[in-house]
C-alpha cells in the first residue's frame, strides 16, 4: 500500500534518489550510444533538464507536497493506460537512442541556433507544466480520481482541457532538436497519437468518476489546441 503521508524530508530523499538514478541511466544511454563524452548537446540537455526538474521539485515540496507525492506514483489502474504506458516507453527509447546514434555516426548536423531553440522550447514546455501544477493540486501522473477532487476550470484549464499534455508534446517533440538531431523532430510528433488515446480514455474515466466533469466538457471544447482539437 502506498504511503500517502510522507514528510517533506522523505519526499526530498525519494525525489533525489529517483532523479540521480534517472540521470545516471540517461547519461549511460546518451553518452554510451554516442560513444563519446564530447556529445555537448547531451550535456546541455541533461543540465537543463536537471535544473528545471530540481526547481520544480523544490517548488512542489515546499508549496504542495501532496501533489508532489501524487506525481511520484507510477502504477496505472486502467487497463488501457497500462498499454499506453508500454507504448510510451518504446517511444522514449527511440527518442534518445536515435539522436545519440546520429551523433556517433554523423548522419546529420544541426546548427547551434537550432539546438538552442530546442532547449528554449523545452523550457517553455516546463513553464506550462509549472502553470498546470500551480493550478491543479490533483494533477497526478496516473489516471485516477481521488476523494475531494474537484474539476479545475481556471488558468490554462480555461483554454484547453489537457494543458499538461501540451507541455509533454513540447518537451518530447523538441528533445531530438536539443540533442542535435533535427530530422527526428517530425517522428517525435508520434507522441501525439499516443496522447490522443490516453486523453480519450482519461476523459471517459473523469466523466464516470468526477462530478461536474461532463459540464466542464461542454464549457471547454478543445483538448489540446484551441480551434483545432
Amino acid at each position: 500500500m502506498e504511503n500517502r503521508h510522507m514528510t517533506k524530508k522523505q519526499l526530498a530523499k525519494a525525489a533525489i534518489s529517483r532523479m540521480v538514478g534517472f540521470f545516471i541511466v540517461m547519461g549511460l544511454i546518451l553518452f554510451g550510444i554516442a560513444g563519446s563524452l564530447a556529445y555537448w548537446q547531451a550535456w546541455i540537455y541533461l543540465l537543463l533538464l536537471g535544473g528545471l526538474t530540481t526547481l520544480m521539485g523544490i517548488y512542489l515540496i515546499q508549496n504542495d507536497p501532496a501533489l508532489f507525492e501524487r506525481r511520484m506514483r507510477m502504477r496505472e489502474r486502467e487497463t488501457v493506460q497500462k498499454k499506453i504506458i508500454f507504448s510510451s516507453f518504446l517511444y522514449i527509447s527511440f527518442l534518445f537512442v536515435l539522436p545519440a546514434l546520429n551523433f556517433r555516426f554523423g548522419w546529420s548536423t544541426t546548427p547551434l541556433w537550432a539546438v538552442i531553440m530546442g532547449d528554449f522550447i523545452i523550457m517553455l514546455g516546463y513553464w506550462i507544466f509549472y502553470r498546470v501544477m500551480r493550478e491543479n493540486s490533483f494533477a497526478s501522473r496516473v489516471i485516477e480520481v481521488e476523494q475531494g477532487q474537484k474539476v479545475i476550470d481556471s488558468g490554462p484549464y480555461a483554454r484547453v482541457r489537457h494543458p499538461m499534455y501540451v507541455s509533454v508534446i513540447l518537451i518530447y517533440a523538441f528533445t531530438p532538436l536539443a540533442l542535435g538531431c533535427w530530422w527526428m523532430v517530425l517522428p517525435a510528433l508520434s507522441i501525439i497519437p499516443i496522447l490522443i488515446v490516453r486523453i480519450r480514455n482519461e476523459e471517459q474515466v473523469l466523466v464516470r468518476d468526477l462530478p461536474g466533469y461532463s459540464d466542464y466538457l461542454e464549457k471547454v471544447k478543445y483538448r489540446l489546441l484551441p480551434g483545432v482539437w
